[in-house]
Parts: structure tokens; sequence; C-alpha cells
């Protein structure tokens, strides 16, 4: 019997040499750090960010993958849809997304540094986009829109679930958070109320399944109307550009959020096997 025990553990031992690659890295895959490129080449500036993120979260952020989101990267994303043009000293914001905290989809933002782009915007693009679970944390180390960070937010997710997002929903998130970014900016709305109205009206877009562009820009400005906002004919208009591009792309979407559980489902049963096994 004791040589059958014996037997069992040198089989079990085997088997993890087996499943663990050389090179095993201690890194919690779930929890990923995105840094600005400007943020990530000053060591005060990653203090400051790194500290955030200590002070917000439970996890080890030294256990935690980090990347860094260049201007070049930023920038493909801002020429379709703003034309601004960022180079390496603007792109401060940083996230860290921790997929272990996955029941809801969280968004916390550091109010004090981002300065533009709030948590209920994030989390509203991000659902555009599919993502309904993890805990986003996003911040900067001197003040800053925000708007960066959204790429790094997307950056994350695929690295800590091995699974691309479709061009055509990163398009989509990223639109809907510049042109709200810009609306607060320029006519003074509030941007809980504008998050507000950009959450009821794709709901409602999205329920009812419209698509043309009338119809939306109609919904909009009886929203508008019955809830005293004042935004220009021009913000209306490209509100209901960007929330009909949202519309468009729910095919991929709903793949994408598909692939998604599976990859998590499926790394979920990944740690079942080596907890029984080291049990």
């Amino acid at each position: 019997m004791r040589k059958a025990s014996i037997g069992i553990v040198i089989l079990s031992i085997i088997v993890i040499g087996m499943i663990i690659p050389a090179g095993f890295s201690t890194n919690d895959k779930q929890i990923v750090i995105t840094y600005g490129e400007t943020t990530q080449n000053n060591a005060n500036y990653k203090n400051i960010v790194d500290d955030f993120f200590k002070g917000q979260t439970n996890v080890d952020i030294t256990k935690a993958n980090s990347k860094i989101i260049t201007a070049d990267e930023v920038n493909k994303i801002s020429k379709g849809i703003t034309g601004k043009t960022y180079d390496s000293s603007q792109i401060f914001s940083s996230a860290l997304v921790n997929l272990k905290d996955n029941d809801n989809l969280q968004v916390s933002v550091d109010k004090s540094k981002i300065t533009t782009i709030t948590g209920d915007m994030y989390l509203s693009a991000l659902k555009s986009a599919g993502i309904t679970s993890g805990h986003v944390y996003v911040t900067s180390p001197v003040s800053s829109t925000g708007e960066s960070a959204l790429a790094g937010i997307m950056n994350a997710y695929e690295t800590a679930t091995d699974v691309k997002i479709p061009e055509t929903i990163k398009e989509s998130a990223n639109k809907e958070i510049y042109t709200q970014s810009e609306i607060v900016e320029n006519s003074g709305v509030s941007s809980d109320k504008l998050s507000k109205l950009v959450n009821d009206v794709k709901e409602v877009v999205k329920e009812k399944n419209v698509t043309d562009h009338q119809t939306i820009v109609n919904i909009i400005n009886n929203y508008t109307i019955n809830n005293n906002i004042n935004i220009t004919n021009n913000d209306i208009e490209n509100l209901a550009t960007t929330i009909e591009q949202v519309q468009n792309v729910q095919g991929d979407v709903n793949k994408y959020e598909s692939e998604v559980s599976n990859a998590i489902n499926n790394s979920d049963s990944g740690n079942g096997l080596l907890d029984g096994i080291f049990n």
C-alpha cells in the first residue's frame, strides 16, 4: 500500500512537470496593469500610479502582468475619431484590470487626476464592447482626460483572456468615449447626465433593434427635451452616429462575449485541475 502511495506521488510530480512549462512565472495572468508610456518612463510618476493601485486593490501588484501603452497605439484610435495626435510625452493615464473580481463589471476612477472621462463613461463603453466582468481601476500621475486609458483597458482584457477584441468593437467603444468627452468639454453638460442619456438611449435602440440614423436622432432629441438636457443639434447628430455604430457591431460583440466566456471557464477548469493535483 505504501509503495502504491509513493508511486502516486511520483506520478503526480511528473504530471505537474508536464503541465507547468519551463520558465513558469508566478505572475497572475488575470491581473493586468497598463501604464501610459510617459508614466512608465518617469520613476516618480510610476510610483504615484502604483501607490494608487496598492491603496485601492487587495492584489499584489508586483505579481501582475504589465503592459506599456504608447502614443502610437493611442493615435491609431484617436486619428480616426477626433483627429488628435499625441506624442510620447502625453500618455499618462494608466489602468489595472482584475478579472478575479468578475461577478459584475465595476470601474473605479481616480477623480482627483482623471478630469474628463468618468467611471460611468468607461462602464458604458466597455459594456458596449461586450465586456461585462472584472474590476477596472483608472488613474494618472498628473491631471489627465483619461482618454488614452481605454486603449490600455482593452489591451489588458486581451492579455488577461487571450482573446483578441475585434477592431470594429474597439472603434465603436472608443468613439463612444471620445464623443461623450467632447460634448462634456464643449457644451458644459454634466458627465453624469450625459452618461445616463447614452445608456438609456442605447437600451431603447438595442431593445427595438433600431438601425435607422434619423430614428436614433429623434429618440435622443426627445430624451433631451424630457430631461432638460441642453446640447446642440450637432452633439445629437454625433451621439446618434456613435450609438448607431454600437448597434451595428452587435453581432461581433455577441461572438466576442462567447469567446471570452469560454476562455474564462477554461481557465477556471485549469486552475481546478492543478488544485486537485496539489491536494
